[in-house]
């Protein structure tokens, strides 16, 4: 299995116009009542399920209860400008309001859609489990900045970069955005990540997960799988005036199903 990469050159055009996978966002929805105060289900040693994060067999990151009712899937790639519009509108309250209840497991599952994604991604998958959501977080937050330093990048570097194979591709962009210092800033040592980008092991494993996105028919990002079932026309986090497209409120009726 390899990377889905497409063309260096093309991807901060293919950043600006979207991320893929948009269908037409009309679907009408019951009325839920947002307001309605969610059951809880304690956490071992009485404590927050935002804290549970284990690595799933799939390839992604799992946050909170494992036996949720209610389990959410969120195929994501970490340059896609519509995936950090959908951390900025909904990470908190995802968390502080569904997962920390344990009413709701979320698992980012990486997308290679992006010749970015695979060294970051990868730098991602080198961290304790329970620092992945923050980072990633921290990663779409400044996702402008990073991202506008492949308009920096010469030509020649760019062609010499496309010639390159994944394996060597990967951490040389990784580079180029500048993600040594981003993770050293957050305590990653530089030996950690050298060894981290230059090991075949990690890329390959990363391609593997690329399985379950083919698998699972996912073209565009983000895609929500709730409870094993695609989420069509979902464009929105809450979006009062067209409930329909809201994630939160098909979550609520999952919850209340």
């Amino acid at each position: 299995m390899k990377p889905v990469f497409v063309g260096i050159a093309s991807a901060l055009a293919l950043a600006v116009a979207g991320c893929g996978g948009e269908s037409d966002l009309n679907q009408a929805a019951a009325t839920i009542d947002m307001n309605a105060a969610l059951p809880q289900i304690p956490a071992p040693n009485n404590g927050d399920w935002t804290q549970v994060v284990q690595q799933t067999p799939e390839g992604g990151f799992r946050m909170g209860n494992p036996d949720a009712p209610v389990k959410l899937v969120e195929y994501a790639s970490i340059s896609c400008p519509h995936c950090a519009e959908f951390s900025e509108e909904a990470s908190e309250e995802l968390k502080n309001t569904y997962v920390r209840s344990g009413q709701v497991s979320w698992e980012f599952r990486p997308v290679l859609l992006f010749p970015t994604d695979a060294g970051i991604s990868t730098l991602l998958r080198c961290q304790a489990p329970e620092s992945f959501f923050a980072l990633t977080e921290q990663l779409y937050a400044t996702q402008a900045e990073w991202s506008a330093r492949t308009r920096e990048i010469p030509e020649s570097q760019l062609q010499a970069l496309q010639a390159m194979p994944p394996a060597q591709q990967a951490p040389a962009l990784a580079r180029a955005l500048g993600m040594d210092q981003f993770f050293r800033q957050r305590g990653m040592p530089q030996a950690r990540i050298d060894e981290c980008l230059n090991n075949p092991e990690n890329l390959n494993a990363l391609a593997e997960a690329q399985r379950k996105v083919q698998e699972d028919g996912v073209t565009g990002t983000p895609t929500f799988f709730i409870n094993g079932q695609v989420q069509e026309n979902v464009g929105y986090w809450n979006h009062p005036q067209t409930p329909g497209l809201s994630l939160e409120n098909r979550l609520r009726a999952a919850i209340g199903s």
